[in-house]
């Protein structure tokens, strides 16, 4: 290996190493805490190191926020790939993005901005999409007999995404005051049986 590739392969492993303090730190003492210098004091090297690699904090915000909706992206898309019926693959979708809300709540919370500002101001930011290309897939699917317009089926996705995010909002935003997280998994699961039905 040559200096040039060695200098590349250390600049990309201090990218990563920057990236996974802040997600430790993150999971440790929550978003609002997060600083540079805290990540550099984490990492054992200057401030300017983080500033060679990220030109601030949102832009290390940002990078998460692409790193959760890739990892959201490989289970939706194992889902599809192991699931034929849509109105089943529907139901894996809403289990699954339920799922990542509560075991990556680090991750959801930056990437669609639950009390806090949303990652990338003023970046297109496509990834936002994935989970509502997924449900769209298979509520398009489900309604092709029906013969619903399209601005009927653009509602029914928008609709559908909407019911979940705002169940796993209001579980992760008061939870002080929501004890009981079987009983919101079983609203989540009644209105998803429910919505399925009425599609």
């Amino acid at each position: 290996m040559g200096i040039t590739e060695r200098k590349i392969r250390q600049k990309e492993n201090m990218r990563t190493n920057i990236l996974a303090v802040a997600l430790r730190l993150v999971k440790d003492e929550g978003w609002q805490s997060l600083s540079i210098r805290k990540i550099a004091d984490a990492i054992e090297y200057s401030v300017p190191v983080i500033y060679d690699h990220f030109a601030n904090k949102e832009d290390i915000l940002y990078e998460l926020s692409l790193d959760g909706f890739r990892l959201l992206e490989r289970t939706l898309e194992k889902n599809k790939r192991n699931i034929r019926d849509p109105r089943e693959l529907l139901k894996a979708h809403a289990e699954s993005y339920w799922n990542f809300a509560f075991k990556n709540p680090e991750y959801y919370q930056l990437m669609y901005g639950l009390g806090m500002p949303c990652s990338g101001s003023g970046k297109v930011k496509p990834e936002l999409n994935v989970f509502r290309n997924h449900i769209g897939e298979a509520i398009e699917k489900i309604v092709t007999d029906k013969k619903s317009t399209d601005d009927e089926t653009c509602f029914k996705i928008h609709a559908f995404w909407s019911v979940l995010h705002g169940l796993i909002s209001i579980m992760m935003m008061r939870c002080s005051d929501i004890d009981d997280s079987t009983m919101n998994k079983k609203v989540m699961d009644d209105t998803v049986e429910a919505f399925i039905k009425n599609l």
